[in-house]
Formats: C-alpha cells, sequence, structure tokens
C-alpha cells in the first residue's frame, strides 16, 4: 500500500529490464544449444591460442617492485654507473668438537683466549675446505668452469686472485703462512696468534711489524674486514669468535646470459659439493646466489600433488552435490556428474582466456595468478552454477511452459543476482590494476578478466548445457552414458528440495532470526569487530625470508645462523648522483672526512651514524675514496710518483731515478690536490695497485666507486661503501632502508645541492625488495578502499538503485575485511604482497557471500523485514553454503598438508578465514542486519511481481 515513489519506479523498470533479457536470453540458449556452444567454444580456442604468446615472470625484481619505484629507479642507476651487484656464495663455518684455548704473548702480556674455530688444527681444515671449494669444477657447454673463471678479481689482469673474504686471507690462504712461527728451543716469539691478532686491528697492513713481519692484506689486493669473516664474537673481542664466514663474491653477468650460466652451472656445483661434504670436525651452513630460487622451485613442485588434490577434493564434492537423487534406482539418472564437470571445466577455461587474453598484449604471467586465481574463480564461478541448478531443482514447471522458457524464467529470477556479483567483482578487480605493487596490479587485471568471462560462459554454455542436462533426465537417459536408457518408468523432472535447503528454510533461518537470537548476533559480531579494530595495526609487516623455503631445506640452517652470527648486514653505498665538483675546495670538503672538511660532510654524517648504530642500522665508518686518494697524493707518502720524462705513472715499487714525486715538499704541494690537478693524479691512484711500499694504492678497493665522465675529464657518479648492521627480521630491514633514506636525504639537504639537478640515495641490493613495505599500509588502505568503492556503485546501480541494500552489503564486506586483519594478527599472518593480494581477492569472495542473500531481500515481497530476511536466507543460504562454503573447506583443508610453510600460512590459514569469516557475515550476520534496518519494501516490485504470478500456483506459494 501507499503511493509509489519515482526511485521505486525507476529500480522495478531497471529489475524488470535485467529480468526480461535474462529470461529471453536463457530461452534462446536452450533452444539453440548447438550454436551457443559451438560459439563458446571457438571463443575460448581463440582466447587460448594467445598462449604461444605466453611469457612468465620470474625475476623477483619484476615482482615486487615497480618500474617507477624509487628503488628500481635507485638500482638501474647503480648498475648503470658501477655495474651490478655481485652474486654471492657464503659459507658459515662452527668447531663444535673444538675447545677454546688461551695464548700466552711473549715476552709478556695478559693471556688471550681463542675461540673454538681459530685453533690452529681447524684453521687448516678450513682451510682445505676453501681449497676444495676454489677447485670445483663444473661444466657447461662443454666447457670446464672453474671459481677463477666467473669470480670477482678486482686487480685483473695484474693479478688475477679472487676476492675471497676468508680469516685465511690473512695468512695469503697458505697452509706454510699460517704454520710460520718465530722462536727457538724455549720460546715462540711470534706465531699465527701474533699475525691474527695484528691483521684484526690493521687489516690493510703490508707488514704486521712483528717478528713474522706477513702482510695482512688479500692475496686479491684488498683488505679483508674482520666483522665479515668471523662471527658470535662479543664487541670488538674478535679472537673469541665461534664462527667462521667464507664468501666468494662472484660477477654478476646480468647482461650476457652465456656467462651468467657458468656461473649458475658453478654455483649448482657449490652446493652439491657442500651438501656431501662431511667432515665430523666441522659444522657448516652455505647459501649460494641461486640458493633460494632453487629451494622455492623445489617447494613448488613438490606442492604440485597438494594443490591438485585440492582441486580434485573440490571437483568431487561440486560433480557429487548438483545432482539431487530421488531414489537409488534414479541415481544414474538424477545425478549431474557431467553437468558439474562441464561447470567446472567453463570455470577453468575462463581462466584460460583470460591468460591467452593478455598473453596476446605481452603482459607476463606470475606465480600468484597460477595459484591464486583458479582458486578465486571457482568460488565465484561454482557458486553461480548452484544457484542455479539449485533453484531450478526447486522450482515447478507451470501449466504449458516449455522448457526452454521455464529455464529462460529461472534464469531471470537469478541471472541479476549472478550479474550483480560478478560485475561488482569484475569492476573491484580492475580498479585494482591502479596499485603501484606490480604483484597486485597483475593479479587484478586477470582475475578481473576471468571473472567477467567466466559469468558470460555461464549464461551463455552453461545454460545450453544445462537444458541438454535436463532434456537428458527427461528422457530417462543415465549420466556420462547418456546413450543408455534408464529402465527405469518414471518420467519427467520432478521439482526437489534438498535437505540443505529444507535445514535452512525450516530450522536454520527461523531460529536465527527469532527475536531473542537477534540481539545476541549483533552483540557477538559487534564484539568480534571491536576486537579486530583493536588489534588490526599490530599485524606485522613484511615477509620471513625462511617461511618461502621447504621444511627440509638447508637455507634454513643459514638463515639461522645469518642471525646467529654474523655482525656485519648487507654493504649500503652512499652514491652522490653526476654533477658535484671535487676539484674544487668547497665541493671537496663537502664529502671528504679528514681533516678541513666539513662537520656535516657526506663521511662524516654517515660515520656519525655508525657511531649510533643500533638506532641508524649504520655498523662501521664508510670507505671515503677521496679521503685516501687525498693520503695516496701528498708529497710525504711515496705512493705518487711519476716518470719525470713521460710524466706516466711510476708505481712505488718501482726503483727508478727518473721516478720523482707527483706534488713538491712545498707548502703549495702538501695542500689538496684542486683543479686539473686533482683529475690528472686520480686515475693514477685508481689504477695502482697497493704493494708493501704503498698499501693506499685505489685498485683493489675503489677501482669500481668513480665512474669518470667525459673521457676522464671530469667525475661522474661515485659512491662510499658501509654496512648495515645485522638485520635478522622484515623489520630490521625496513628500518634500515628508511633510516638510510633519511641519513642519505639530511646530507643532501646539508650539503646545499637540493635544488640543483642531483641528490645523495642510498642503495643495497634488498632494497628493491623491501621499498613495497614502506607504503603497503597506504597500498592496503587504497586497494581495498577502491575495492569497496566499486562494490558500493556496482550494487546500487544493480539492485535498481537500492542505495541502503548497497550500503549494508558494503559495512557487511567491510567487516569480513577488518576482521580478516584480526584473524592475521592472531595466526601470525604478515602483511605483504601476498596477503594483499589474498585480502583483495576477500573483497571478491565476500560480494558471492553477501550479494545474493542481499537481493533476495530487495525483491522479496513479505510484508516486514524479518519475514524477508528468513525468506531470502531460506532462498539463497543452502545455494550459498553448499556452492562457496562446503566446495572450498574440502579444498583448502588439503593445503594444510603442504610442506611449504608460505602454502600453508597464506594460503591454507588466510583462504580458511576468508571462507569462515564470509560465511558466518554472509549467511549468519547479514540476515539479522537486513531484519533490523534492511531496506523496506520497493512498492513497484511487488506490484509487479504480483502481476507477474497472478492466478499461479506461485502466488499461492507466494503470497499465501
Amino acid at each position: 500500500s501507499g503511493k509509489i515513489t519515482c526511485g521505486e519506479r525507476l529500480g522495478e523498470r531497471f529489475e524488470n529490464g535485467l529480468r526480461m533479457t535474462f529470461t529471453s536470453w536463457g530461452a534462446f540458449c536452450v533452444r539453440n544449444p548447438r550454436p551457443v556452444i559451438l560459439f563458446s567454444v571457438v571463443f575460448i580456442a581463440m582466447c587460448c591460442s594467445g598462449f604461444v604468446y605466453i611469457k612468465a615472470t620470474t625475476n623477483p625484481v619484476d615482482l615486487w617492485s615497480a618500474p617507477s619505484s624509487q628503488a628500481r629507479k635507485e638500482k638501474e642507476y647503480f648498475d648503470t654507473h658501477f655495474g651490478p651487484f655481485f652474486r654471492t656464495e657464503q659459507v658459515i663455518i662452527q668447531a663444535p668438537k673444538s675447545n677454546p684455548e688461551t695464548y700466552s704473548p711473549y715476552p709478556s702480556g695478559e693471556d688471550v683466549p681463542f675461540g673454538p674455530p681459530l685453533t690452529k688444527d681447524i684453521l687448516h681444515q678450513v682451510l682445505d675446505l676453501q681449497d676444495a671449494i676454489v677447485n670445483i669444477t663444473a661444466s657447461y657447454d662443454n666447457e670446464t668452469v672453474m671459481l677463477k673463471d666467473i669470480c670477482v678479481a678486482p686487480l685483473a689482469p695484474y693479478n688475477n686472485n679472487c676476492t675471497i673474504l676468508s680469516v685465511l686471507n690473512y695468512f695469503q690462504n697458505s697452509h706454510s703462512v699460517l704454520d710460520h712461527t718465530i722462536g727457538d728451543e724455549f720460546f715462540v716469539y711470534a706465531d699465527y696468534h701474533t699475525h691474527f691478532l695484528y691483521c684484526v686491528r690493521a687489516p690493510a697492513s703490508l707488514n704486521d711489524t712483528s717478528l713474522l713481519h706477513d702482510p695482512c692484506l688479500g692475496t686479491f689486493g684488498g683488505p679483508v674486514f674482520p666483522w665479515l669473516v668471523l662471527g658470535g664474537y662479543d664487541d670488538d673481542n674478535y679472537n673469541n669468535a665461534t664462527a667462521l664466514v667464507i664468501t666468494f663474491p662472484v660477477n654478476n653477468y646480468y647482461n650476457d646470459s652465456k656467462k651468467l650460466m657458468k656461473a649458475l652451472a658453478w654455483e649448482k656445483e657449490f652446493i652439491n659439493f657442500l651438501k656431501n661434504y662431511n667432515n665430523s670436525n666441522l659444522t657448516i651452513s652455505f647459501s649460494a646466489e641461486r640458493s633460494i630460487e632453487d629451494e622455492i622451485n623445489r617447494e613448488s613442485n613438490s606442492d604440485i600433488s597438494v594443490v591438485l588434490i585440492s582441486y580434485i577434493v573440490m571437483f568431487v564434492y561440486i560433480s557429487i552435490a548438483l545432482g539431487h537423487i530421488q531414489s537409488c534406482r534414479r541415481l544414474l539418472v538424477d545425478s549431474k556428474i557431467s553437468l558439474g564437470i562441464a561447470g567446472i571445466l567453463i570455470v577453468l577455461s575462463s581462466v584460460a582466456c583470460s591468460i591467452g587474453i593478455f598473453s596476446y598484449f605481452g603482459i607476463p604471467l606470475t606465480l600468484i595468478v597460477i595459484e591464486v586465481i583458479p582458486f578465486l574463480v571457482l568460488a565465484i564461478g561454482v557458486d553461480n552454477i548452484f544457484i542455479m541448478v539449485q533453484t531450478l531443482q526447486r522450482d515447478e514447471r507451470l501449466q504449458g511452459e516449455t522448457l526452454d522458457k521455464q529455464i529462460g524464467r529461472v534464469l531471470g529470477d537469478v541471472a541479476p543476482s549472478m550479474f550483480l556479483s560478478s560485475f561488482s567483482e569484475t569492476v573491484a578487480f580492475f580498479l585494482g590494476t591502479l596499485s603501484t605493487m606490480p604483484a597486485v596490479r597483475t593479479f587484478s587485471l586477470f582475475a578481473g578478466m576471468a571473472v567477467l568471462i567466466d559469468f558470460i560462459l555461464q549464461v551463455t554454455c552453461f545454460v545450453s548445457l544445462l537444458g541438454l542436462d535436463i532434456k537428458r533426465q527427461e528422457r530417462n537417459r543415465l549420466d556420462i552414458l547418456c546413450c543408455i536408457k534408464s529402465s527405469e518408468d518414471t518420467v519427467g523432472v520432478q521439482r526437489s528440495e534438498s535437505m540443505l535447503f529444507l535445514f535452512f528454510k525450516n530450522l536454520f533461518s527461523p531460529y536465527l532470526l527469532k527475536d531473542w537470537m537477534r540481539p545476541i548476533v549483533i552483540a557477538v559480531f559487534v564484539g568480534i569487530l571491536s576486537f579486530s579494530t583493536a588489534v588490526m595495526h599490530n599485524v606485522e609487516i613484511g615477509l620471513d625470508q625462511s617461511l618461502s623455503m621447504p621444511d627440509d631445506s638447508y637455507v634454513i640452517d643459514y638463515f639461522g645462523h645469518i642471525s646467529k652470527y654474523l655482525h656485519a648486514g648487507p654493504p649500503v653505498y652512499f652514491v652522490l648522483e653526476e654533477g658535484h665538483n671535487y676539484t674544487s675546495l668547497e665541493g671537496q670538503n663537502m664529502v671528504c672526512g679528514g681533516m678541513g672538511c666539513n662537520n656535516d660532510s657526506l663521511v662524516q654524517q654517515v660515520f656519525n651514524a655508525a657511531e649510533i648504530g643500533s638506532y641508524t642500522r649504520i655498523g662501521y665508518a664508510p670507505s671515503s675514496w677521496i679521503d685516501d686518494y687525498f693520503d695516496w697524493v701528498k708529497p710525504q707518502s711515496s705512493c705518487c710518483r711519476v716518470y719525470n720524462t713521460t710524466g706516466q705513472f711510476c708505481n712505488a715499487s718501482v726503483s727508478d731515478p727518473s721516478c720523482t714525486r707527483c706534488r713538491p715538499l712545498t707548502p703549495e704541494g702538501k695542500q689538496r690536490p684542486q683543479g686539473e690537478d686533482f683529475m690528472t693524479f686520480l686515475p693514477m691512484f685508481l689504477s695502482d695497485n697497493p704493494n708493501p711500499k704503498c698499501g693506499k694504492g685505489g685498485h683493489a678497493a675503489y677501482n669500481s666507486a668513480v665512474n669518470f665522465i667525459n673521457n676522464k675529464t671530469d667525475i661522474g657518479a661515485t659512491y662510499f661503501m658501509t654496512y648495515h648492521t645485522v638485520l635478522k627480521t622484515s623489520s630490521d630491514f625496513i628500518d634500515a632502508m628508511r633510516k638510510a633514506r633519511i641519513i642519505a636525504d639530511n646530507i643532501t639537504e646539508t650539503m646545499g645541492i637540493k635544488e640543483k639537478n642531483y641528490r645523495v640515495f642510498p642503495y643495497s641490493v634488498f632494497y628493491v625488495f623491501y621499498e613495497q613495505y614502506l607504503t603497503i599500509v597506504h597500498d592496503a588502505i587504497f586497494n581495498l578502499c577502491i575495492s569497496l568503492g566499486s562494490i558500493f556503485l556496482v550494487t546500487t546501480v544493480l539492485l535498481g538503485f537500492e542505495v541502503w541494500a548497497a550500503v549494508v552489503v558494503s559495512i557487511t564486506i567491510a567487516m569480513i575485511i577488518v576482521n580478516m586483519f584480526g584473524v592475521m594478527w592472531l595466526w601470525g599472518i604478515s602483511l605483504n604482497a601476498v596477503s594483499l593480494v589474498n585480502l583483495v581477492m576477500s573483497c571478491g569472495i565476500a560480494v558471492e557471500f553477501c550479494s545474493h542473500v542481499t537481493r533476495a531481500f530487495t525483491v522479496s515481497t513479505k510484508g516486514s523485514r524479518v519475514e524477508r530476511a528468513e525468506e531470502a536466507l531460506s532462498h539463497m543460504g543452502s545455494s550459498v553454503f553448499s556452492g562457496i562454503t562446503l566446495t572450498k573447506f574440502g579444498g583448502i583443508v588439503v593445503l594444510a598438508f603442504s610442506k611449504s610453510q608460505i602454502f600453508k600460512i597464506f594460503y591454507f590459514r588466510m583462504y580458511l578465514a576468508m571462507v569462515v569469516l564470509g560465511a558466518t557475515h554472509g549467511l549468519i550476520f547479514l540476515p539479522v542486519l537486513l531484519s533490523y534496518i534492511g531496506p523496506s519494501v520497493n512498492k513497484a516490485k511487488t506490484r509487479a511481481a504480483q502481476e507477474r504470478t497472478r492466478g499461479t500456483e506461485r502466488e499461492r506459494l507466494l503470497y499465501f
């Protein structure tokens, strides 16, 4: 009763237009099954032909970092000017059976304890292991590959020794030097203890000043800093080390595929050798550059069986649950296994079509697309299938109504709801491509297209297949073996109601919506929401590296030993971009860290940051090429010399009377070089190899630190290297990057170059992977708000401009998302790109749980909100429950048996939470909420429904 408003009339006309369109379309598909199915198959084949252009992204940089991101641009700048960061092969060694020993210096001095791995016997065994690694041979393309062929050799071709960061390089990797002893029959005056204690204090020394007079400089021409090769010591007491660390830097041939494959081949043999290495006196953990990728691939292969079983469980359930068996005799007639399989194939075909279409456009595939989207589309597609089939099973054909008109009428009733959910999900996913995170953007793109194609195929191909299956059933032909006719005499398909439908109709819905139950439901869900809201800010950000490894991976031990023993984190480079003037006194003072330099210079600020490393995450003072250059060039040293006849550089080790100092021993000569002098002698410094007469040569340490331009007449970009402190957790890595950027920005500010076209920025190899976490909270809010906003707008339109109904749906979905964060906190699931993809996906799953019940409520013609909510839940609850909840639950449980921690945490736990929260909110909270604040009855829709059913059996069922 009452006057019909313009809004109600508009909503009714829109609703009626959708109903009539889908009714006519459904009847057409049933009348013309062959052309429709043929067209669908051709369409699928055309889309899938794009598989010939398929590309998969496996490069972690492309997966996790946007090309326009700051870290990506800085990485490209660094790689372009200084070359890519080297590959790292590392071994961590303990000596569990060895005991500490005490060294008593001669002739006097306090006793010095030495840790278990620093006994001479253990050091000899470690040197044997190191030599064995150096001599590992691999084969690639019929060529033999050894470490010397791929290693970083900074002094090549003058010195081809590989860089090996090892405590044994204090002894030039030589057993004889390790055994070098000075003494007599009574006392030992100097031995390896003496040499070690000197070298850890002066690693660049060429003479230990003891009676041994052995050099500390590594065979590769550079110093070996003790914090890089020793672990488990306290303060600066390196002699107390409980672990040794050996690092083999290998060239990163990113632009030479053949050399890169050689490096990969050697790394494979390196891994195999250490896996099979056996020495009861040594405990080793190790990692190669390829280790993480290898282990992830191994993990993916081992989880294939788990994922397949998960899908098989869902397939079997769907195929069996679609049928409604009238009697045991009609089992093979009433079953819908073939229809269920066809529905599943349609769902999978939509995923394949999405991949094929984007492959045409050269958009690469990612692992997340393969793992997540089939699960998503199965949830959405199977729900629609159950709604369509079960509504038809409960429907009774009207007098004189043909099969095509019946299916068309049923499709007209349910397809608008399917269209509402599918289209809102499609729009939400496509808007998700606005994200800057590559993983989220790629997922959203493929998911949006897959959901759209799935809906199109369901209202075309599946409707035709459904019509054929009903005809088979009416003719008493067996399911699958449709050529065989049953001996049963029963003719036709009878209206039937499943046990689950009767449960929802007669028990669950009435009980849930009792007057005393509804306030309890609201109170419980509000309490859960309040808890989730209170803890959601405590959800950790990041991804623990060990979670990406299989439970039995050797890399897990390596990660554990890094945290336990290492004292230095990843190297960090403070890069001063091209544009700075190093030849002027003012420009030099802005950068250098020695006498006369600015108190807030680049080097000084990094040094100050290292003094408070526990806060800044900067572990050590930076290596400064410009300060070492000034020491090298000053006339008081014997380093910078030239031939007085040619002006060419003369190394300090050369004995030639024609070699003279570069600069005179005058007050002017003792000053720093400026102008042309600065540029004249700098290339000499960077080409000078350290030697006993001059240990300051910069070839080994700084050859790549200075980028020359304009035919070596000017300096371009340069860097100053130091190390982060040990970084153990994701929050450590994130904080280290954030603090380094703050330091670099402050340096840029104090140098007064902020308004110029260059700046200082920090670079470390992990920044490109962890930068996403600096903005992931913003990205999560942006993506989830975009999804909710698009769902609200589409729901408003497709519900016939029922704005309040769209508000109720959006509120419920928002509650599901907030409660997902609560579950993430309770279950130890961190926020990262993988979990963000799952959160975006949960918006889509939540639409399925909420939209069908809400639409059923808006079209209900019952008198009160409680009655309308009860009717909506009765008719849609069983289909949603069996279509999503039970289907997904069986598949999700199987994922719990995966060997992969990342599968257990980010797929099993999140998927389970997704389904449980979606089901409880969509089938318990939402009906109760609608019974309180649901939109009023649309009088125009009610009157139109009465007109359509006047004089039919449905009128009696609906209104009386």
